[in-house]
């Protein structure tokens, strides 16, 4: 079109435009850009495959719009065999992405909402497993409780191993004490740390958590059942937070940590660092908010409870074994995210790993061992008899006792080899089982007492003791000395 304007000749500007007269000529005439002169088509290049079966699929995307694409293929091959071809099913998958464009239903729509500094405070969990994070080599099957800041991102991280209450509050707590300011909100999805379902069918906060929400000059609010979306700036923090500790983690070199401790402190570095960039809204939020007057709960829950006279105890529906002295006594125990303590009398009895989920148990040998040396006839069918196999070798050793003995026999030999490890050192009596075994030899009682029976202290030979008392005097000064003389 330049070269029309300079010179008005056609054929030479078609030829410096590389084009033929006949389409340049074609251009001038219609005063067009070749890109305006393009119209949509409107008609298909090829005949429509599943012209004869549309009307029969459309019908059932009606009633059921949530049907996928796929399957209603895989049911159009097994109805129509022979017509079609595994390969069409993605012009199948266009063509009902197609329909559900033009003829669906509507769709829900999301509405971006604009968050005020300082007016609620997001708090959820989420599972860690894929950071392959381990404990002194040992895999770490946990989750992190974030809680975030919607306007400025600002984010507090706790490591814990349920959707608890006490980890919650413990999550909760943390935010709010490094803050040292409270917002008007706290907002969480619908766990049952925070509510249960009421007769009515909605849910309401449990008595625990709202008591915790007044303590600390919070008002509850949670997200609508099944609207995950809601929640959604603490939902997408988990994801970016999970991918921070990614990054962290390949620039450690490794995923080993000392201890959970040592874990949860180098997370909370992480999360300081990125907060650091976030200042001026932080301030902007903390401007705004209240300060933080109440003081922080103790993040245990105490239970008084029963023991039973199979010598145990039930918290939140699992089972622990506690000393057997302790039957029939009513104990104090203190139940935290991880672990929990026994007290009785103010003293402390035991202490043992929290079991995560319900219907677990978890029996010590040591405390019912010299009960069951006495009835050795309840070990055959004794419920948690597995827990009474404190490693693979003891479980080892017990399978070549019963194929040699019979279980009778087998049953006296282990409970006595069990009765030597609670009352000397299990390590010894376990290296005591690993040698017989691997020489063949049958693991009895006797032959695993003869391994490990302590040697008899001997008293080391002392010289007399002898005073000098002329140490003292040199610790007089001269004159001193000289006088005494």
């Amino acid at each position: 079109m330049r070269e029309i304007e300079e010179h008005g000749q056609v054929g030479r500007a078609a030829l410096r435009a590389g084009m033929h007269r006949n389409t340049a000529r074609r251009y001038v005439v219609s005063g067009a850009l070749p890109s305006e002169s393009v119209s949509p088509r409107r008609w298909r290049t090829r005949e429509d495959p599943f012209a004869e079966d549309w009307e029969q699929v459309a019908a059932r995307l009606e009633a059921a719009p949530s049907l996928e694409a796929k399957a209603l293929f895989e049911d159009l091959l097994r109805r129509q065999p022979g017509r079609y071809e595994p390969g069409q099913v993605r012009t199948f998958q266009r063509r009902v992405q197609q329909w559900r464009a033009t003829e669906g239903p509507e769709r829900e729509v999301f509405f971006a909402q604009a968050h005020r500094p300082g007016e609620a405070l997001q708090t959820d969990f989420t599972w860690a497993p894929e950071l392959g994070v381990t404990i002194g080599g040992e895999a770490f099957d946990h989750l992190l409780c974030q809680s975030v800041l919607p306007y400025s991102n600002w984010q507090s991280v706790t490591v814990c191993l349920s959707e608890s209450m006490l980890a919650l509050q413990r999550g909760v707590q943390t935010a709010l004490f490094r803050l040292g300011r409270v917002p008007r909100w706290h907002q969480t999805d619908n766990s049952t740390a925070a509510t249960h379902d009421l007769r009515s069918g909605k849910r309401g906060f449990n008595e625990e958590y709202a008591a915790l929400m007044r303590h600390l000059g919070l008002e509850p609010r949670t997200i609508g059942i099944g609207e995950s979306h809601q929640n959604g700036d603490v939902e997408a923090a988990n994801g970016a937070l999970k991918r921070c500790l990614e990054q962290h983690l390949l620039l450690r070199g490794h995923r080993d940590f000392e201890s959970g401790a040592a874990y949860e402190a180098w997370i909370d570095e992480v999360a300081t660092g990125a907060n650091g960039l976030r200042t001026k809204r932080v301030e902007e939020e903390l401007a705004v908010m209240k300060p933080l007057t109440a003081r922080r709960l103790p993040e245990v829950q105490r239970l008084w409870l029963r023991v039973s006279s199979e010598s145990t105890i039930r918290v939140k529906n699992n089972t622990y074994s506690v000393p057997s002295r302790l039957q029939g006594e009513r104990v104090e125990v203190h139940l935290r995210d991880r672990d929990l303590e026994v007290y009785y009398g103010g003293q402390r009895q035991m202490a043992a790993e929290r079991l995560q989920g319900e219907g677990k148990h978890r029996i010590n040998y040591r405390h019912i061992i010299w009960s069951l040396v006495k009835k050795p006839g309840a070990f055959a069918r004794y419920r948690y008899r597995q827990d009474l196999f404190p490693r693979e070798v003891f479980r080892r050793a017990y399978d070549r006792l019963a194929e040699a003995l019979g279980e009778r026999r087998a049953d006296l030999e282990y409970l006595r080899v069990l009765h030597l490890a609670a009352a000397t050192m299990e390590s010894e009596v376990a290296a005591a089982l690993e040698l017989l075994l691997a020489e063949e030899a049958l693991p009895r009682f006797s032959e695993v007492r003869s391994l490990v029976v302590a040697a008899e202290p001997e008293v080391p030979a002392m010289a007399p003791l002898t005073v000098d008392l002329g140490a003292y005097d040199a610790l007089l000064p001269r004159s001193a000395q000289a006088g005494a003389r």
